[in-house]
């Protein structure tokens, strides 16, 4: 490759610096990690350590004010050691930015410096268990009283729910639809706030999921993040940037299941040869490669947009979301394919990558959704 399509030798080096430490801190540990439900605390703030809890907060803030490719190269390479991890992190640098992005020196103040060590990680707390996809439809309400906001709702399917000291949560201030939400910052401790059970999953078992309820929590007015009624714009600018972690995360578990393949097929033999010399492994293999290559490169080319603020960067932050976790499911699945029986049991780690990745086409908007974004933005006149 060449030229405008080639890495530049910083963002190699951070990408050699994230397999690094993937292959250190990551790999070794991830099934057990997926088997026992643990949730890998020392390892994430070793993360934040190395800067990749702070990626694109500013570097005024503290954090180490990369791209959104960058970012993505992050994810994509500690994802192939536990896609789950690496989502968990990517959810709490979307965090991080929002309040580096739109909030006051009092509170980015108050928060960034725990949150880039990861002395506190934080959540992002948008969906609820009524409004999915209809996000702007949520019903958690914060009244003011004088200087604070009075907050009583729940959230649904929280990453770090119950585990995070930091919840960026998404409440109606004002009128009913997306012109009526702000967006506030609450804190594990503070009076009110409580936690679902931990939720059983199909995958994602290294991060905890819960319900987060508010009932009467007071909130200080100085912990807005942007105005009133800008809540939801913030929102949907912190997706773009959760959407192109996730399709990275989906890259990244992918090109770990078709590693494993190739490898696993020039092992194994049947019918008195590796099957990797069957015609139908081969073109399997080759179909997974190009399928994960064009879906890279969409995505890389998305983040670009992003990090320079392109006017279609939303769009192609859906698209990219969408080929790539589609993509990465497909992939993982030929890979088990391959495997045969042996890709169905845990002794090998594609069935875990079989299941991280799922979630990858529901969730920060699902696969639908980024149809109708893109969609809606082909047919606007």
């Amino acid at each position: 490759m060449s030229g405008q399509f080639e890495l530049t030798e910083d963002q190699l080096a951070i990408q050699e610096m994230a397999r690094k430490f993937t292959a250190d801190a990551i790999t070794p540990h991830a099934a057990e990690w997926d088997e026992k439900h643990i949730f890998p605390r020392d390892t994430i703030r070793a993360a934040a350590a190395l800067g990749f809890a702070s990626i694109y907060v500013s570097e005024d803030s503290g954090g180490i004010g990369l791209g959104r490719l960058d970012s993505a190269l992050i994810m994509e390479a500690m994802a192939y050691g536990c896609p789950s991890t690496s989502a968990f992190i990517s959810i709490h640098n979307m965090a991080a930015w929002m309040i580096d992005r739109f909030g006051s020196a009092a509170v980015k103040a108050k928060y960034l410096p725990d949150l880039v060590t990861m002395d506190r990680i934080a959540s992002y707390c948008l969906t609820e268990p009524s409004s999915g996809s209809d996000a702007a439809a949520l019903k958690s309400k914060a009244v003011r009283d004088g200087n604070h906001y009075i907050v009583t709702g729940s959230k649904a399917f929280i990453s770090g729910g119950g585990a995070n000291e930091v919840y960026i949560t998404m409440v109606r201030t004002g009128e009913e639809g997306p012109k009526g939400i702000s967006c506030l910052v609450i804190e594990k401790d503070m009076a009110g706030v409580s936690f679902g059970a931990n939720e059983r999953k199909l995958g994602w078992h290294s991060q905890p999921t819960a319900q987060v309820n508010f009932d009467g929590v007071r909130v200080p007015v100085e912990n807005l993040i942007g105005g009133e009624g800008e809540g939801f714009r913030i929102a949907m600018m912190g997706l773009d940037g959760g959407r192109l972690n996730i399709g990275a995360c989906s890259l990244g578990g992918a090109q770990r299941c078709l590693d494993e393949a190739i490898a696993y097929t020039r092992e194994r033999q049947q019918f008195g040869k590796s099957i990797a010399d069957f015609q139908n492994t081969q073109f399997m293999l080759a179909d997974m490669e190009t399928d994960l290559q064009a879906a890279r490169a969409l995505l890389y080319m998305a983040a670009a947009k992003v990090t320079s603020n392109a006017p279609d960067k939303t769009k192609f932050a859906a698209m990219a979301k969408r080929l790539a976790t589609d993509t990465g499911s497909k992939v993982a699945n030929d890979a088990l394919q391959l495997f045969g029986g042996y890709g169905y049991l845990q002794d090998y780690p594609i069935e875990r990558f079989w299941r991280d990745l799922r979630v990858h086409s529901i969730l920060e908007g699902t696969n639908q959704v980024m149809r109708m974004i893109v969609g809606r933005e082909l047919t606007r006149q």
